[in-house]
């Protein structure tokens, strides 16, 4: 089964959703709760602790249903330390992940905010060896990237040549405001970087990450354009990746519920399961 948009958060285990996404005093695996709601999800712990150990991937294996699409991010080792000079460790990551592969949504390669154009042909390289049976997707931060001169058209042409997915990351909302005594915003507006928006689809899978602000007016106000855009690609026979991420994260989980089904209005999607610890509550 192919979902017309995979939605997801930036990881699934998080104590905060015990009584809301989970039950409340869940202890393991998590993995299945969250997939019983969530389509995917992205990988961001293989990005600071690199490839998972084989008995890791077995249990993940195992508790991802067949539609569910992981999006591991390939290890800062690769992309930050070595800045895609050794793709062997790139190959080595993506066979430890081999059990996944059938469940493996656009692996994620996150390049440093000062890999510049000069360094492409290092892109270059990763991607002309990608394997084709996997999906890659590619984030930049270099502020060059977003100028819409040749540096940015090289780019674009790059990941258009190899098939290749460029990560939209939508800061908008984050940034839209002040921290106003918001500790949680105010650390992640530090985090992040301030970067313009451009909305491309340079291949099969377009991949979103849409960061929210605690006000969930905002969140919602800058989301209803990317309602028209994500059911235009679904019509186009697109497959889009919609990651939801907040100040905190805690409440990640009810911003992406409310995101899918503003897209569900206007586009016919499968619906969410309900959370199963609001359905736990309900018992009580």
């Amino acid at each position: 089964m192919t979902c017309p948009l995979y939605i997801g958060l930036p990881m699934w285990s998080n104590q905060d959703w015990l009584g809301t996404l989970y039950p409340r005093h869940a202890k393991t695996e998590l993995l299945s709760d969250y997939a019983a709601v969530f389509s995917s999800v992205e990988g961001n712990t293989t990005f600071y602790s690199g490839a998972p150990k084989p008995e890791t991937v077995a249990a993940w294996a195992r508790q991802a249903p067949a539609h569910f699409r992981f999006c591991f991010k390939l290890p800062a080792s690769v992309t930050h330390d070595q800045r895609l000079t050794r793709l062997e460790d790139a190959w080595a990551f993506l066979a430890a992940l081999a059990p996944l592969h059938d469940r493996l949504g656009p692996t994620m390669v996150q390049l440093p905010r000062d890999f510049g154009p000069d360094e492409l042909p290092q892109l270059e390289a990763l991607l002309a060896s990608w394997p084709a049976h996997l999906a890659c997707a590619v984030e930049v931060r270099h502020p060059v990237f977003f100028h819409k001169g040749a540096a940015e058209k090289a780019l674009n042409q790059l990941l258009i040549t190899y098939r290749a997915n460029r990560v939209m990351l939508d800061v908008r909302p984050l940034f839209s405001t002040s921290a106003n005594g918001y500790p949680n915003l105010a650390h992640a507006q530090q985090e992040k970087p301030k970067l313009p928006l451009h909305v491309l689809s340079t291949a099969k899978h377009p991949v979103i990450r849409f960061i929210g602000h605690v006000d969930k007016t905002i969140n919602v106000n800058y989301f209803n354009a990317w309602k028209a855009r994500l059911s235009l690609w679904i019509n186009q026979g697109k497959t889009p990746f919609l990651f939801v991420h907040t100040a905190d994260n805690r409440e990640s989980p009810e911003l992406a519920r409310r995101l899918y089904n503003d897209v569900h209005d206007i586009t016919p999607l499968p619906p969410l399961v309900p959370f199963a610890g609001e359905k736990q509550s309900q018992l009580f």
